[in-house]
């Protein structure tokens, strides 16, 4: 019995061992968070105006009000929250993706540390890029779209005037909209194409890594493009909004990455073949694993 009682204690150290490194890995990656929006928090209110700036620009070259409301006490203070929760986990990203890094890589092989580094790296850029296009092509039209929806609807003035009534007494009667812009609302869209396109561009990275994992091919993925067609579309209608140019243009980019995707895959494909032929799992003459039975 003492035999087995020293081999339960010697394999239940490392794990205890594991689980506190975890515990102060995380509390690290928490504290940083915490430090991060703390300073983002003072520097909330320029970040607002860098996100709504498309909405501002619209209004401007309508020749309306460029300036946002809040229609409840507490409502700017949860944006400027929000916004200083989000960009402290941007700014804490690289000391968070560190700590996490350091936890896992000492059960990694050497290879392996190789192969998930640059993936590691390329996955904030790549949400980067897909933030910024959102930002400076997406919002814009899409807000120019809604903005610019009431010019193309005709006003009751030249409903009237285009019937029996009289153009006189409709002016009179004549119903006017005007956009008067939420803080919280502007924002939400805003951050949800954000996001969205973030998201989108990593598609490449996963498709990457599921290829490393043999678990897609380049062949599978050249199949199911119908299906790809179909759910990019899908995808497109759901999270933007009625305008047609942004689900095209949101389709146009997600359906480039899932044919990057397929070239990676192929990439990969190739590598671990070299590999196996390296290491003489594949027959010379036909290239078929070698029948070892």
């Amino acid at each position: 019995m003492s035999d087995v009682e020293d081999d339960i204690e010697e394999s239940s150290a490392p794990l205890i061992e594991h689980l506190a490194e975890l515990r102060t890995r995380l509390i690290r990656a928490f504290v940083a968070f915490i430090v991060a929006m703390l300073f983002c928090f003072f520097f909330a209110e320029p970040i607002l105006d860098f996100l709504v700036e498309p909405i501002a620009e619209i209004l401007r070259s309508r020749g309306q009000d460029p300036r946002l409301i809040f229609t409840a006490p507490q409502e700017k203070f949860f944006v400027l929250f929000r916004i200083s929760v989000l960009a402290g986990l941007m700014l804490s990203f690289p000391v968070i993706a560190n700590e996490l890094w350091r936890f896992v890589a000492p059960g990694l092989y050497k290879n392996e540390k190789g192969a998930f580094l640059p993936f590691i790296i390329a996955s904030p850029v790549l949400f980067l890029m897909g933030a910024s296009f959102a930002h400076y092509v997406v919002t814009p039209l899409a807000m120019n779209f809604f903005i610019g929806f009431s010019d193309i609807i005709p006003s009751v003035t030249e409903l009237v005037a285009g019937g029996t009534g009289d153009v006189a007494d409709a002016a009179g009667k004549e119903t006017t909209t005007v956009f008067l812009g939420s803080v919280k609302e502007s924002l939400d869209i805003t951050m949800k194409f954000i996001w969205a396109f973030g998201l989108c561009f990593q598609l490449p990275v996963l498709m990457t890594l599921l290829g490393m994992a043999g678990l897609v091919s380049s062949q599978g993925l050249k199949d199911m493009r119908k299906y790809a067609v179909v759910g990019i579309l899908t995808l497109a209608a759901i999270i933007t909004p009625p305008d047609v140019i942004t689900q095209i243009i949101l389709f146009t980019v997600v359906y480039m990455l899932y044919e990057v995707s397929i070239q990676l895959v192929a990439m990969v494909e190739k590598k671990r073949e070299k590999r196996l032929a390296e290491d003489g799992y594949y027959d010379d003459e036909d290239g078929h694993p070698e029948d070892n039975a």
